[in-house]
Parts: C-alpha cells; sequence; structure tokens
C-alpha cells in the first residue's frame, strides 16, 4: 500500500508543472486569416490554463471584421508610419493584380521584401523584444508561414513550435515529399498524376526550392543587421529547430501524404459552437423558403472589390432563386450599380454560424484554408474563386475531392459563374461529397483543439521533441537523398567495369599470343 501511495504521488508531481500552466509566447506578425488563426491557438492554450501573450500588429495590414474576445495578454507593435502607407499601398495594388489574374512571382517578392522591411523595423525596439526575452517563456508558438517569427524566436532563444496556416508542403521543414503522389506546392496537380503530370511534378520540384531560397533570400539584410556574423540563422535551419509542426489541414480534404511524428493536423481548429444567427439575417432567409440561400465571402484580406468584378458577381447572384448573403463593403458599393433584389452585402457576418444553417444551399469563397475547413465541418458545398498564394491549390483539393467547382478570377463573367452555382445547387454528388467529408473530419477521436493542447503539453513535459525528429534533419542535403552513396555505387560499377574490361584485353592479348606461338 506505501508502495502504491508512493506511486500515485510520483504521478501526481509528474503532472503539476502541467496544471500549474505554461508562459507561452504566439507570435504572427501577418494579417487576415493568420491573424485570426493565431488568435485562435491564443485563446484555446488561455482557456486550457497556460498564461498566454499573443505579439501581433496593431493594426493588422488586412481588416477582417472580427469581433474577438481577448482574454489572453496582447502586446503590439506599430511599424513606422511612413512604412505603413507603403505596405498599404503596395497590398491595395497586390490585390487589384490578384483580381484581374496578373499575380507574378516578382510582385510575390516584392511583398515579401516589405515584410522583411517590417521585421527590421521590430528587431530594432529593444523596448519590445528586450522585454519578452526577461519573460523568460516556457514555449513559443509561431506562424509558420511568418519569417520574422522565427526570427525572433531566434533572438529570444526559446522552445519552440510552429502552426503551418497553409497545405501540407506550403514551407519545407522536412517532410518527405515523394513526388510520384505528393504534388508540389503550387504545381494544381492532384496525388493522381499520369506520366507526364510526374514528370511535371518532379521538374517543379527544382522550381520550387529556388523559389523558396528566392523568398529566404528577401530576409537576408535584416538577418545581416540584427545578428552577429559568427552565429546568423538560416531560416530553412530554424524552421527544423521547430519540436512540432501543426497543420492547419486534415485529409478530409488533402490528399494523403507521409508524414513525421513531429507534424500534427488540426484543420478544423477554427470551428467553434454554432451560435443562432442575428435576427436581421434570418429574416432575410426566411424570405426565400425552400429555396434557401447562398453565402458568398472572399476572405477577411479583400476589403475592396474592383467595380467590373462586382458588376458580374451581382448580375450572377440576381439570376439565382435562392437569397444571397455577402460579406462587401456596403460603403465601396458603387453607386452606378443596383443591388440585386435577392442580395443582402454586409461589412461583417457570422461565417461558421451561417456555414452550419439548415437553409444554406452553396458558399462562394476564395479558396482560404479556414474557409474552406469551416465548409467542410458544416458540409457546404463551394464555388470557389481563388486569388493568391495557397488559394489555386486548396481549390484543386476541392474539385478533386468533389466538394465543388471553380472558376478563375480573370475568366468570371456573370453567365459563367450563374452557370456553375446552379450547377452544384443542382447536382447532389457535391452536397453527397460535403457530407462524407464532414463526416470524415467530425469522427477524429480528438478535437483538432484536443490535438493541439495535448502535444503541446506533452512538449512542456518533455522538454522538446527530440524523439520524434528523424536524424534526417541533423544529416546534409546530399546525404539525405543519398547521393553519396550513388556517387559511390556509380564509381565502383564503372571501375569495375573498367577493370573488367581491361583484363579481358590482357586476356585476349595473352590469346592472340599464343595462338601465333603455336602456329610458329
Amino acid at each position: 500500500m506505501p508502495a502504491q501511495r508512493a506511486l500515485l504521488l510520483a504521478f501526481l508531481l509528474s503532472w503539476l508543472p502541467l496544471l500549474e500552466g505554461a508562459k507561452i509566447l504566439t507570435i504572427t506578425l501577418l494579417g487576415g486569416s493568420h491573424n485570426l488563426l493565431m488568435d485562435r491557438v491564443s485563446q484555446i492554450l488561455q482557456d486550457h490554463g497556460h498564461d498566454v501573450t499573443y505579439l501581433q500588429l496593431s493594426e493588422p495590414h488586412f481588416s477582417s471584421g472580427f469581433k474577438r474576445e481577448e482574454k489572453y495578454q496582447v502586446v503590439r507593435w506599430s511599424p513606422p508610419e511612413d512604412y505603413k502607407q507603403e505596405f498599404k499601398k503596395y497590398i491595395d495594388f497586390f490585390l487589384k493584380e490578384s483580381f484581374l489574374g496578373r499575380n507574378s512571382f516578382t510582385s510575390f517578392l516584392k511583398l515579401i521584401k516589405l515584410l522583411a522591411t517590417q521585421c527590421g523595423h521590430l528587431l530594432r525596439r529593444t523596448d519590445i523584444i528586450g522585454p519578452l526575452k526577461n519573460e523568460s517563456f516556457d514555449l513559443l508558438v509561431v506562424d509558420g508561414t511568418d519569417s520574422c517569427a522565427f526570427l525572433i524566436a531566434e533572438k529570444l532563444g526559446r522552445l519552440l513550435v510552429a502552426v503551418l496556416p497553409l497545405t501540407f508542403g506550403a514551407k519545407g521543414f522536412g517532410l518527405p515529399e515523394p513526388v510520384s503522389y505528393v504534388p508540389v506546392f503550387d504545381s494544381l496537380l492532384t496525388d493522381h498524376m499520369d506520366f507526364w503530370g510526374r514528370v511535371t511534378n518532379f521538374l517543379l520540384l527544382f522550381i520550387s526550392a529556388w523559389r523558396e531560397w528566392c523568398v529566404s533570400a528577401q530576409f537576408d539584410d535584416t538577418i545581416r543587421e540584427h545578428f552577429p556574423e559568427d552565429s546568423r540563422p538560416v531560416l530553412s535551419h530554424l524552421r527544423q529547430k521547430a519540436e512540432l509542426w501543426f497543420v492547419n489541414s486534415d485529409f478530409a480534404f488533402d490528399f494523403a501524404r507521409p508524414l513525421l511524428p513531429n507534424t500534427v493536423y488540426i484543420g478544423g481548429l477554427m470551428s467553434k459552437p454554432v451560435e443562432p444567427i442575428p435576427p436581421e439575417f434570418e429574416k432575410f432567409i426566411a424570405r426565400f423558403g425552400d429555396a434557401g440561400f447562398v453565402l458568398v465571402a472572399l476572405g477577411s484580406s479583400v476589403d475592396i472589390i474592383p467595380s467590373q468584378v462586382l458588376k458580374e458577381m451581382n448580375r450572377a447572384f440576381g439570376q439565382l432563386p435562392q437569397g444571397v448573403i455577402w460579406k462587401c463593403s456596403p460603403s465601396q458599393w458603387p453607386k452606378d450599380v443596383t443591388l440585386a433584389a435577392n442580395v443582402k452585402i454586409v461589412d461583417w457576418l457570422p461565417q461558421n454560424d451561417l456555414l452550419a444553417h439548415p437553409s444554406i444551399r452553396l458558399f462562394v469563397t476564395h479558396g482560404g484554408l479556414n474557409s474552406v475547413m469551416e465548409s467542410i465541418q458544416h458540409g457546404v458545398p463551394m464555388v470557389a474563386i481563388p486569388l493568391f498564394i495557397d488559394q489555386p491549390g486548396n481549390v484543386i483539393r476541392v474539385v478533386a475531392k468533389n466538394l465543388g467547382v471553380s472558376i478563375l478570377v480573370e475568366k468570371l463573367t456573370a453567365e459563367t459563374l450563374a452557370l456553375k452555382m446552379k450547377h452544384v445547387i443542382g447536382d447532389k454528388r457535391y452536397k453527397s461529397a460535403a457530407v462524407a467529408a464532414s463526416i470524415i473530419r467530425r469522427s477524429h477521436p480528438l478535437t483538432p483543439a484536443q490535438r493541439l493542447v495535448g502535444w503541446i503539453d506533452h512538449i512542456l513535459q518533455t522538454g522538446g521533441a527530440a524523439h520524434l525528429k528523424p536524424h534526417a534533419f541533423q544529416q546534409p542535403w546530399y546525404e539525405q537523398y543519398l547521393l553519396d552513396v550513388l556517387l559511390f555505387l556509380l564509381v565502383l560499377t564503372l571501375g569495375t567495369a573498367w577493370l573488367c574490361g581491361k583484363l579481358l584485353r590482357l586476356a585476349a592479348r595473352w590469346l592472340c599470343g599464343a595462338g601465333k606461338l603455336k602456329r610458329a
């Protein structure tokens, strides 16, 4: 009996640090869906007993209209005014080009360079970085697409985990990528590739590596300025220092692929308990009876839609028997365009609650991962209009899984959009596929929040995740791909062939010489 009590006491003591909670710093210096996801991560960790501080921009670049209840501490930082004006001007240009289908890698690199400049401004703020360093955080949770967050983590020198807001493969952090069935990020391929698809995917693997190098190179000046010459970090190495990677995806949506033990998917984390929708929305939906309604939201980063696109979308919605609830700023609505009678436009809407409404028939979305996962959660088919970055790849998965159809924004006309919406609403296969994906998404033994908290608690208890990381992280690239072995075997094979050839020639000469002696 005393031995049992001793074991029970040891067990309880082992959980004591967890019960007391840990000091956790969450970081993203990006806006839009990145900000919303890290807000959700921060809130969940705070609700589970941890002491959370969230480092974010005081004015996120992308306005979402999202109302949050912050129970955690917040450290807000604002870059210089001239930088904010320059960034706002470029973001407006970038979004306008996206709506015209004219995004280029060069324009994306300029955006990354501006973010690197912003990072430099923050790292100069010793009044912010200094106190954070003195806080002695037990763990940092960073946005896996925010390179500046990794540099801040390096400055603070604390245990680190990352949350990837995009699909698998969007950032190189050591996952195995068999290119025969794992599409390279931004390849617009599925896991079912024919011969030419595999050729394309193989070649894109090298192009993707070059692009990632170009993106990382935009931070070179910032790294040189803020880190000593003998200890300058490499961004790709910093990503592999993360103890865990939480990926905001789910196999109800993504293609099955190999994972490492330190990779955990938490797709659906943004889903919250459904609440009754405000009376103004309920009253509008009731007008359309059994026809139901269509929800339209092109993401938290899109506040202004070009007037020509607005006109085409408005004309398309006017051809539907359903009501249309559209997240579109009324103040930006063109005065020369009459809003269709069945359309309601609003600055903000409760997207999750509307997607759960029994009268919803379709979701018109930009294909952002948070929106796609919410749509899957509630079994709603989609018409997707991808704009930039990960959205085209997300939409490829939506189409491949039969969850909806897509339309390129540069080819968007009222007739095309109306036809596609009517097709998805009328063809029950899309609804059936969405419901099937919802069942997969909901039937996990643990919720996304439970996986997030459980694995973070595991890291806190074990002091890191060295036991979950493969030795490949410590190997040079030529060892990982067995190039040294292949070179050795090639040299050995060629050497053996050369030696055998040499011996055969000697034998032939000897035989020829012996034959001549006999004839003589």
